[in-house]
């Protein structure tokens, strides 16, 4: 079954979302590191934000849209008018010994949501989100997950806004400087537009 389309709208007011295409991926670093020095100043080191390198980050996206390490993997970008806004890029849940496990359905996890500051509030996390369950839900997946860090209160309010709830899982990354505590959460497939 082939997943279904997002076409591209035209016009100023216009707002979409489609596949990523390797010339976004400039646009994709761009929103990523503008949303991550806004929203985790005080959760990531300052050498990680002050020292984003944008080019090596669009070559990383650019390869995660033009060659995905598996056909479940996908970039997606939100539009506003000819701007890109945002972006959601999602897959496979990574498999770990002391984590969730397939039991839990088959799952398609958001490795990442973000949306430009500035471009908030206006419905493009939401249509990124219903993109990414209607592209998992044709190929099988039941669930989404997504992991959250703990200090991140707006996207936290966003997801359980849209149905999602917090499982027990909790892990913590090394980030260089304060370990980060990230939160999972999920969402049956179907329940998530509820919200």
């Amino acid at each position: 079954m082939e997943p279904p389309a997002f076409p591209r709208l035209t016009g100023t007011a216009a707002v979409s979302v489609r596949p990523a295409r390797a010339d976004d991926a400039a646009d994709v670093a761009r929103v990523q590191a503008v949303a991550w020095r806004t929203a985790y100043r005080a959760v990531l080191p300052a050498a990680v934000l002050d020292d984003w390198d944008e080019a090596a980050a669009a070559e990383v996206w650019r390869s995660a849209v033009v060659e995905p390490p598996t056909p479940a993997h996908g970039v997606l970008v939100a539009f506003d008018g000819e701007t890109v806004v945002g972006f959601a890029a999602y897959g496979p849940p990574e498999v770990s010994p002391d984590g969730p496990t397939a039991a839990d359905g088959p799952t398609t996890e958001v490795a990442a949501l973000l949306v430009e500051p500035r471009w908030g509030r206006r419905g493009h996390g939401s249509r990124l989100l219903a993109a990414v369950a209607d592209l998992a839900g044709a190929t099988g997946a039941t669930r989404l997950s997504m992991w959250v860090p703990e200090p991140d209160a707006v996207t936290s309010r966003f997801l359980e806004s849209a149905g999602w709830a917090r499982e027990g899982w909790v892990r913590t990354l090394d980030t260089g400087g304060e370990p980060l505590r990230e939160v999972r959460w999920h969402a049956e497939l179907g329940e998530e537009e509820a919200g």
